[in-house]
């Protein structure tokens, strides 16, 4: 890469040359793995995001079940007739659509942590140990 930006070979270069590439190249690296490090993150604060709302509407749902539940029992003292047949099966559907968003929730919540950009943790360590072969040859 550095061979292409500049004119003459590395073997041809000076010292001075040669480290001035090195640090713009490793600036260079360094900002690009800072993108890197921030996209990772915002796409798992996405994700997070997303599962909480998922939870969030595990509760609303909860919330209407144990509504219903409470008018079920409601038309059950009151009238003494199926009515409330018809409540308890609504509070069961709404309970089971709660279940069904809250563990759609939990697995959202799952593949976002831990929010640590590791393939930028990743690729940082790679260069790294590409330098330090670069060093040692």
């Amino acid at each position: 890469m550095i061979e292409e930006v500049n004119e003459k070979p590395a073997a041809d270069r000076s010292i001075g040359e040669l480290v001035t590439d090195l640090t713009d190249e490793v600036k260079r690296l360094v900002r690009d793995e800072m993108r890197l490090a921030v996209f990772e993150l915002q796409r798992k604060g996405r994700k997070m995001g997303f599962g909480a709302g998922l939870f969030g509407a595990a509760g609303l749902f909860a919330l209407f079940g144990a509504g219903t539940l409470v008018a079920a029992a409601v038309l059950a003292l009151a009238l003494v007739v199926p009515g409330w047949l018809a409540a308890v099966i609504v509070a069961v559907a709404l309970f089971l659509v709660a279940g069904i968003a809250a563990l759609a929730g939990k697995k959202e919540v799952t593949q976002a942590v831990p929010p640590v950009p590791e393939e930028a943790i990743t690729g940082v360590r790679e260069d790294v140990d590409t330098v330090k072969q670069g060093v040692r040859a």
